[in-house]
């Protein structure tokens, strides 16, 4: 589960980049319920935040990065973002951006793991995180579909802290990582990552990549509303044993996320 506690190495925060902020914006208001709230709009900047029942969930951006595909970018708390920093250096990753201060919020650096899944880190000042996690309409878990599970784990935990234990998936369907933060029990596991062929990673032309899980009171509802507004969906509406219902989806830029109805939700 994730918490509003925002242990270090836990998920604090989301935004999503997009060519099309004002499609998208209203995309994520018809499947997850959420209103957006803009901070601006202009040649340099255009983007702002969601919420759900006035709680913020996510942020959402202009895609600007030249070559960059649609996707949600993941944060993770930290303590010292430096210091994170030269952790990923010294662990074969890469500073995609070098840590920098938003205003008094907090500071921020966002990384390739060194088989190139990106994610991102913040070191909170006023700011601590999302205000709406683990509940419909929020981000409840997060992913990461990686070539190499082995190096994966060094990687993250090296920089991040975190402990992870093997789960074999029914019906033969491989090994699934769980992921806690360091220093807290399994209960507070908040993510997970799972290996597959490059050929199964389509998205990204065979790149691991990260993708968040956002709870719906249900899940077939919700995929309804995925296809009715643009969107499409690669794998689901399905049980998944002692999780719940989900589907694997893609908005209409192809950003990927999963709907998860917790079983017993």
């Amino acid at each position: 589960m994730i918490t509003r506690d925002f242990a270090p190495g836990s998920p604090c925060w989301l935004d999503l980049g997009t060519p099309d902020v004002r499609g998208t914006a209203a995309f994520y208001g018809a499947v997850l319920g959420w209103e957006y709230e803009s901070m601006g709009e202009g040649q340099d900047m255009e983007g702002g935040i969601f919420r759900k029942d006035g709680k913020v969930v996510a942020g959402l951006g202009k895609l600007t990065e030249e070559g960059a595909r649609p996707a949600w970018m993941i944060y993770y708390g930290v303590t010292d973002a430096d210091a994170t920093t030269r952790a990923v250096e010294r662990a074969g990753g890469t500073v995609r951006v070098a840590p920098r201060d938003l205003g008094e919020w907090g500071r921020m650096a966002q990384y390739s793991d060194p088989l190139g899944g990106e994610f991102a880190v913040w070191q909170p000042g006023k700011d601590s995180g999302v205000e709406l996690v683990d509940e419909p309409g929020s981000l409840s878990w997060t992913e990461l579909y990686t070539t190499d599970a082995g190096a994966a784990k060094e990687f993250y935990g090296g920089v991040l802290g975190w402990r992870f234990s093997d789960t074999e998936l029914p019906g033969g369907g491989g090994t699934y990582t769980l992921i806690t933060p360091a220093g807290l029990p399994e209960e507070r596991m908040h993510g997970g990552l799972m290996e597959l062929p490059a050929e199964h990673l389509a998205l990204t032309d065979g790149r691991p990549y990260w993708h968040p899980v956002f709870a719906v009171a249900d899940c077939d509802t919700a995929v309804a509303e995925v296809t009715g507004n643009g969107g499409s969906v690669q794998r689901g509406p399905q049980d998944a044993e002692g999780v719940g219902r989900l589907a694997v989806c893609l908005d209409p830029s192809n950003a990927d996320f999963v709907l998860l109805t917790p079983s017993g939700g």
